[in-house]
């Protein structure tokens, strides 16, 4: 019996496969496995290779795995691109119809033809071949096809019984026709029993949709983008029931602005997008910062640059979202790493940007929009609504031809806000330079004023876990620093490192900026060496570190941006080949 493996089936887009991975994987989600998945899809509506990749596990795990044990595949094309990840003892299932064969160069692999495509066509049609797939591949793990009941149930209920009767039929046929074949040859897939905990099982964007749902957020404008749209989607259907509404807009321009004007009004409001899109909203970004008002953005990377790689995993908009607008403005950028962190992290993002009165954005990568995850059950109870100096109550009255002072000058940075209708609340508000009260102003005194007052209001921002950190100590061998999804592979090098004695320590940024310097640095400065992890070519998070940390000397780069997410063995083997490279044994 085995504590883990790694189940992938593919074939041609809109084929069932999405589908296919999902009854799978749901099923065992709720026999209390856990699960990470990465699906790898063409940027087309139909046709093209696409394939979903599903780590199953005993214990929690956040990364993909680096072989694979049991490929599933519809066509020649998804065994000739994915058989170089079977592990030695990996099985092939493949649908008899195309005549399925292995590489030459394929020894330590067996290939098991299954009539995937011929026995849903005799149970009446042949678009049932993925739950026939379904079927052979619990056979394979020991798994009873009884358990994927309810989940058929919930997908195919409202066609009527019959429809739920045939599919479980075509399960319970694949599993039957695997066991007749293999008898007790791989006993050595069984898996270990569960431990039977519920457990949520969901990607990123819903995570984030949920948790701006439970922050508040009752307005969502957006343009639909990869990876992105999945917020827009489930908001759609959600934000109805709380009285809010999403609204399609005509680009992702008036997105941002509808969202600032919502915010403006006193509605928590939305908007995500990916690298093409947040490019569009640079300048109204910089309209939030003059005019200081709240606005949360989604930025959901993507490969780049312009289209690039639109269903690819990359971060390489990091630069962007920190310096992008032009001129000078208060900004708050946050980086979860788990779906669980996505979702408590745009709760916050809401408080933090009313506190702070700017623009939050929050970055996520596509790995971690639209991967899927077990997701122990969310705490609710740590939902807090906090709309700083938003003024609710009576506005003290204004002497004669006096206008409300919305841009004061405080210590803090902040000026109390009021949303428009409040009775002596009129202001001005204008993208211009301003003074206090909103009336355009070129006085370079006022500038100053303005200028500083705005920039000083994020140099105390108080947020719960700036980095996440893993260590014994500060002191170490090897530290690791990375962003977003790349935490899970960081985990398990680390874990390999360990083993081959290397102390190793990690921290992960979860707020980009203002850059978290003073909590880093005493885990750069015990370090040895400092290697940053990151999906993209230019090394941005390192040179970020350098602007904050310097250390130069110390910082080196694992890069990937190839459009696929990092595997574990490749962060281990780049970052001993440093170690050792640099002297050490």
């Amino acid at each position: 019996m085995v504590q883990q493996l790694s189940w992938k089936v593919g074939g041609q887009q809109g084929e069932g496969i999405e589908s296919t991975g999902e009854i799978f994987s749901t099923a065992l989600n709720r026999l209390g496995y856990y699960l990470y998945g990465y699906r790898h899809f063409s940027s087309r509506i139909k046709g093209g290779h696409t394939n979903n990749k599903i780590r199953v596990s005993t214990t929690q795990v956040r990364s993909v795995s680096d072989d694979l044990d049991i490929l599933v595949a519809f066509d020649q094309e998804t065994i000739d691109v994915n058989v170089h990840e079977l592990r030695v003892g990996g099985v092939v299932i493949a649908d008899a119809k195309f005549n399925p064969s292995l590489p030459e160069t394929c020894t330590t692999a067996t290939l098991y033809a299954v009539p995937f495509t011929e026995i849903a066509t005799e149970l009446g049609t042949s678009l049932m071949k993925n739950m026939v797939a379904v079927g052979a591949s619990s056979a394979v793990l020991h798994i009873d096809t009884e358990v994927f009941e309810e989940v058929v149930l919930e997908i195919f209920g409202k066609k009527g019984q019959k429809v739920v009767q045939k599919n479980m039929e075509a399960i319970k046929k694949g599993a039957d026709y695997i066991r007749e074949q293999l008898g007790e040859q791989l006993e050595t897939m069984k898996l270990d029993p569960a431990d039977g905990k519920k457990r949520m099982f969901m990607i990123g964007n819903d995570a984030i949709a949920l948790g701006a749902l439970a922050g508040g957020a009752r307005f969502m404008p957006a343009y639909p983008i990869t990876p992105a749209s999945e917020i827009m989607e489930y908001l759609i259907k959600k934000l109805p029931q709380f009285g809010g509404t999403v609204i399609q807009t005509e680009d992702e321009i008036a997105a941002c602005t509808m969202a600032i004007g919502a915010n403006y009004a006193g509605v928590r409001a939305l908007t995500a997008s990916a690298g093409p899109g947040l490019s569009l909203m640079m300048e109204s970004i910089g309209l939030a910062g003059i005019t200081e008002q709240p606005v949360v953005i989604i930025d959901t990377q993507r490969g780049g640059p312009s289209t690039g790689l639109p269903t690819k995993q990359e971060q390489s908009d990091l630069m962007a979202m920190i310096y992008g607008t032009h001129g000078e403005i208060p900004k708050i950028v946050m980086a979860p790493s788990t779906v669980e962190e996505a979702f408590y992290d745009t709760i916050e993002a809401f408080n933090l940007a009313e506190e702070y009165q700017c623009p939050v954005i929050m970055l996520t990568d596509l790995q971690l929009s639209l991967g899927k995850q077990s997701v122990e059950p969310l705490d609710y109870n740590r939902v807090e609504i906090r709309r700083g100096k938003l003024q609710q109550g009576e506005l003290e009255e204004l002497e004669e031809k006096q206008y409300y002072k919305r841009y004061r000058i405080t210590e803090d940075g902040v000026s109390p806000r009021v949303i428009p209708g409040m009775k002596h609340g009129i202001h001005h508000v204008t993208g211009v330079e301003h003074d206090e009260t909103g009336k355009p102003s070129e006085s370079p005194v006022n500038r100053d004023d303005q200028m500083n007052k705005r920039l000083r209001k994020t140099k105390g921002i108080r947020f719960n876990t700036p980095i996440h950190v893993h260590s014994h100590e500060k002191e170490s061998d090897i530290l690791f620093v990375g962003f977003n999804s790349t935490r899970g592979v960081i985990e398990e090098a680390m874990e390999r490192l360990e083993q081959d004695g290397i102390k190793v320590n990690h921290a992960h940024i979860r707020l980009i900026h203002p850059f978290p310097a003073d909590e880093l640095l005493p885990y750069v400065q015990g370090a040895k060496k400092v290697v940053v992890v990151e999906n993209n070519a230019t090394g941005q998070l390192a040179n970020i570190l350098k602007m904050n940390i310097a250390s130069h000397d110390k910082i080196q780069s694992v890069l990937k941006y190839d459009g696929n997410p990092f595997l574990p063995q490749e962060v281990y083997a780049k970052s001993k080949e440093m170690f050792v490279l640099n002297g050490n044994v």
